[in-house]
């Protein structure tokens, strides 16, 4: 009990620290939240989205899952692109990966995990359909971090994928879903360069019309 009363008194000192700041904080929160950005990144508690960026409660949501993967048969994550995207409105989507990551280090192993086996298959897949690509990479760390990085792509293609996404620029909204990767080691987000702003970024296989534009 003696650690929980330390949160405890941690959370009663930054609630202070932030009223003295501003003291209309909390009551400007408690009625609204008006985020531009969603963050869908790992779970991992070395990378802490709000503290990673410098934004303040309100200011950025946040999904979080072993690995930052978006699979496009989790209820949860999609039901959070949709709240996020529809209701909120967001601008932009960050899809945020971490050097050194436990769930890509277990992907790439012949060794059972246990349930996390079936969630980290798609990361199995993606390895060996790029396998040619790593041949050149020295040493273990590199694969890995390479890896790390065409994790961050291909997630980045699936929130595009979703028909939540698309339908939103069907209707001329602003949104581009972009990927970063996080630097364990030095505090540091690296930009991959790789962002997606509208179906005309998509391969037309990944397209989805919604029915009335198919009519038009």
């Amino acid at each position: 009990m003696h650690r929980l009363h330390k949160l405890l008194e941690n959370n009663q000192k930054w609630s202070e620290n932030i009223t003295r700041e501003d003291p209309q904080f909390f009551q400007r929160l408690s009625e609204a939240q008006t985020p531009e950005y969603l963050w869908i990144g790992c779970s991992d508690s070395r990378v802490p989205a709000n503290e990673i960026v410098g934004l303040l409660p309100g200011e950025i949501f946040v999904h979080r899952n072993i690995a930052n993967l978006v699979v496009h048969t989790d209820f949860n994550c999609m039901s959070v692109i949709e709240f996020s995207v529809a209701v909120l409105k967001v601008k932009h989507i960050i899809v945020c990966g971490h050097y050194g990551c436990g769930g890509v280090k277990a992907a790439l192993e012949n060794t059972s995990h246990g349930l996390i086996d079936n969630w980290l298959y798609s990361i199995k897949n993606l390895y060996y359909r790029n396998k040619h690509r790593f041949e050149s990479l020295a040493s273990e760390e590199d694969r890995h971090n390479y890896l790390c990085e065409l994790n961050v792509k291909q997630q980045v293609k699936n929130v595009a994928h979703s028909h939540v996404v698309q339908k939103a620029w069907e209707n001329g909204q602003d949104l581009t879903v972009h990927g970063w990767i996080y630097s364990l080691k030095d505090g540091m987000v690296n930009d991959l360069k790789y962002s997606i702003h509208s179906q005309a970024d998509l391969a037309d296989e990944y397209r989805v019309a919604s029915p009335n534009k198919e009519d038009e």
